[in-house]
């Protein structure tokens, strides 16, 4: 009996050491989780800005501007051949009358002489911007081209119910694309003369425009006019009509050929230094300082030694 107890506890403790050591084992750790970091929020999108609200045109003012500038035949599209032209029959037309209104045969040859010589100074005043400076470049209409883009000019001296105004044609490969009048403001009063009075008639005139600086525009799918204060530069007021299509590919033009602008000379350059870094001291450059001068033609020479010490 008593040996059948020791076999009993032997057969229970060999099933039971498994159990235990298993239930000594340390648990594992689970494994670490890694947090997802939250997802940065988008942008926002900067809303795009209204579009500028333009000032409609109607119709009877749109047929003014017609008048004003189109009046006698001008288009755009025309060559400098067809305004040229077209300025000659208006001067004959308007000779003619003179010619007519007396039988002095020495008056008659003197008008024929002037008209001639009208004519010759619109030919002549043919202008084409390719780059080499012209008197133009400083003028009432220095704004109003670009050289080296395909660009000319034609100007002609209007009289015409007592104001002296000029007009300018300003052509895009040979063609009319835009007359710019420089109005006579000899007649207006000095205190006429602000950019208030001509704002208040030209409106009058020709209806509310878009006004900004001393600029009023019109626009109108056909063409776009603008009124131009010039007063203080050169106490003139400009009328402009261009066409709004070679306008926005020109400007596209303009930019490309627009002149890069001048570098810093090296040699500057290696003397100045904006941010101090290295160049911090400039009794360290002397020598560099007077190679600049001498480059500019300016006097040079070895920085004077300093004034002997009092004893």
């Amino acid at each position: 009996m008593r040996r059948f107890s020791k076999l009993f506890v032997i057969a229970t403790l060999a099933i039971s050491t498994p159990v235990l050591a298993k239930g000594d084992a340390k648990p594992k750790a689970p494994a670490p989780t890694t947090a997802k970091k939250a997802p940065a929020p988008a942008p926002k999108k900067e809303k795009p800005a209204p579009p500028k609200k333009i000032t409609p045109v109607s119709a009877d003012h749109k047929k003014a501007f017609s008048e004003y500038f189109f009046g006698g035949g001008f288009k755009f599209g025309m060559s400098k051949d067809e305004v040229i032209a077209l300025l000659g029959k208006q001067l004959d037309e308007r000779y003619a009358e003179k010619i007519k209104a007396t039988t002095d045969m020495a008056t008659q040859d003197r008008l024929r002489k002037d008209k001639k010589k009208e004519l010759s100074l619109v030919t002549s005043s043919y202008t084409s911007f390719e780059g080499k400076k012209t008197g133009w470049d400083v003028s009432i209409v220095e704004d109003e081209f670009r050289h080296n883009t395909g660009e000319s000019m034609l100007e002609r001296w209007e009289n015409k119910d007592g104001k002296n105004n000029r007009r300018f044609f300003f052509f895009k490969d040979g063609k009319l694309w835009k007359m710019f009048i420089s109005l006579d403001v000899s007649i207006l009063p000095e205190d006429k003369k602000n950019f208030d009075t001509f704002q208040a008639t030209m409106q009058k005139q020709y209806g509310a425009g878009d006004v900004e600086a001393s600029l009023i525009t019109w626009r109108t799918p056909e063409f776009e006019v603008r009124a131009i204060d010039k007063l203080k530069t050169y106490d003139a007021l400009g009328f402009v009509i261009i066409d709004p299509r070679v306008a926005k590919d020109l400007v596209a033009i303009r930019e490309a050929k627009a002149p890069k602008k001048q570098e810093t000379s090296s040699v500057i350059k290696a003397v100045i230094d904006p941010d101090k870094t290295d160049h911090p001291d400039v009794k360290q450059n002397n020598n560099a300082v007077d190679t600049v001068i001498k480059a500019q033609g300016g006097g040079g020479g070895t920085t004077p030694p300093p004034p002997p010490k009092k004893k």
